[in-house]
């Protein structure tokens, strides 16, 4: 999620997308009401602005999750330097829902009608859907069984930290 938020960000047509594409607009305050006209663009964007929060049963979940518990076990660090560890990850995800539902509320729900004259007012076609749904699979694939991940990693993560302990 966090190079989406990059792309976006970029304000250039590659990095903005989909959403660029049809509205010809790029700040958030000349957006708005997009929720009713393309529902499949907000499902999928809903959806992955939830992963990105660390909803229970995707894929953000088990990030955070992972390195909460990596920072609470290890023996490196003093408990002080982990209590501080512990608090900034706690302003960000206390600071990220308050951006990203913010972003999805005044996209979606805006205070204006959807009413750009210039805009390409459609939703998303099959090679978009089929992009997007090949993003969700592995968001919720991970979430609800990240073992499977896991498995992948466990033998070269072992490997890295027999260096180091």
């Amino acid at each position: 999620m966090g190079f989406i938020i990059i792309g976006i960000g970029s304000i250039s047509d590659t990095g903005a997308g989909t959403g660029y594409d049809r509205l010809r607009l790029l700040y958030l305050d000349q957006m708005g009401g997009m929720a009713i006209p393309m529902p499949k663009i907000f499902t999928v964007f809903s959806i992955l602005s939830m992963a990105s929060l660390a909803l229970p049963g995707m894929s953000g979940f088990v990030a955070e999750l992972m390195i909460f518990f990596g920072i609470l076990t290890s023996q490196k660090y003093l408990l002080m330097t982990k209590i501080l560890i512990i608090f900034l990850n706690t302003i960000g995800i206390i600071l990220t829902p308050i951006y990203s539902l913010s972003m999805l509320r005044q996209m979606f729900y805006g205070y204006k009608l959807f009413n750009t004259p210039n805009s390409y007012f459609f939703d998303s076609g099959p090679r978009e859907l089929f992009i997007s749904i090949s993003i969700l699979i592995p968001v919720i694939g991970i979430g609800i069984y990240p073992d499977f991940i896991f498995s992948f990693s466990v033998d070269k993560v072992e490997a890295i930290l027999s260096n180091f302990f």
